[in-house]
């Protein structure tokens, strides 16, 4: 069993479970801007990195990153037969940074990318399931907060199969004649 899975089931009072989001400009991100990236952690914590508290996490594959401490909302979607999931979130938006990200990145027609993870206080040095990976739908935004809706990949609307065979793919498919 894993131990986000003995966590569900028992709740320990030792264990925190600590919600962290990962907001990326990805089109900035492949041209490898370092200010392509937000990381927030839902709470507060001891660690403080150049004046901005917040706590260091391990990703999938191995490196520490710092997450700032942030308070946010997650609405997870339910298990579902439809093709296509949201999952929505409210980051409070106190001084405007992650509504201007978004924004931009939207109006620069990049993708938005969000990846949610959930750690346990016990191991920090990785997420205790795997990562939500999703691709930013809407956003609205008022005075104070900025809600985010994201969703997984549109499978009913995806052609199929995933892989098209063509001319250029399989060179047995062009019609030689005479």
């Amino acid at each position: 069993m894993k131990s986000i899975e003995v966590y569900y089931a028992s709740a320990p009072a030792s264990e925190i479970p600590i919600h962290t989001l990962e907001i990326k400009n990805e089109q900035a991100y492949q041209k490898g801007d370092l200010d392509a990236v937000i990381r927030l952690a839902d709470g507060f914590y001891s660690v403080v990195d150049d004046g901005e508290e917040g706590i260091n996490l391990g990703l999938e594959n191995g490196s520490m990153v710092f997450f700032r401490s942030s308070a946010f909302g997650v609405s997870l979607p339910g298990k579902s037969v439809k093709g296509k999931q949201s999952l929505q979130f409210q980051i409070d938006n106190v001084t405007g940074e992650a509504r201007h990200f978004i924004d931009k990145a939207m109006e620069d027609g990049s993708k938005v990318k969000i990846t949610y993870r959930v750690y346990l206080s016990s191991n920090l040095k990785a997420p205790a399931e795997p990562p939500l990976e999703l691709t930013c739908v809407s956003e609205k935004d008022n005075i104070q907060t900025v809600a985010v809706v994201a969703s997984f990949h549109d499978l009913v609307n995806r052609a199929w199969p995933k892989r098209r065979y063509t001319p250029a793919v399989a060179r047995g498919l062009k019609y030689q004649g005479s």
